[in-house]
């Protein structure tokens, strides 16, 4: 059994950037705010997750059709298995067309990570 519950991690368009926690070093964390970005870099600990993000990610169309991306080492039901994973931690989103499914980075969630992991000082006044 995991320490971490699954968190739920809003979906939105590539436009909207979702402000999930602070910067490390604005303070500590809430206990939400910590399980949130938990389950995030808990889906990225996986090597195999880590190699199937990167792919979708630097895909040369923004989005990649799982049949592009399955050459990580692992059978087919694993490859599954961990986009799923990575899809329940917010960091993908997919699309069915026809008998194929198409992945993209949620570029929300990946922002609120990076900004959350931003050791600059923070502005004075914000």
């Amino acid at each position: 059994m995991s320490k971490y519950e699954v968190a739920e991690l809003p979906v939105v368009g590539p436009e909207v950037v979702v402000p999930c926690c602070p910067p490390i070093t604005a303070g500590e964390l809430s206990v939400p705010d910590a399980k949130r970005m938990a389950a995030m870099f808990k889906a990225l600990s996986d090597p195999v997750r880590l190699r199937l993000f990167s792919k979708v990610a630097s895909h040369p169309a923004g989005e990649a059709c799982v049949c592009d991306i399955m050459d990580v080492g692992v059978s087919q039901p694993t490859v599954s298995h961990h986009l799923k994973k990575l899809r329940e931690a917010g960091l993908l989103t997919s699309e069915r067309r026809g008998t194929w499914v198409y992945y993209r980075v949620a570029p929300s969630v990946v922002a609120a990570m990076a900004a959350m992991l931003d050791l600059r000082p923070a502005a004075a006044g914000s």
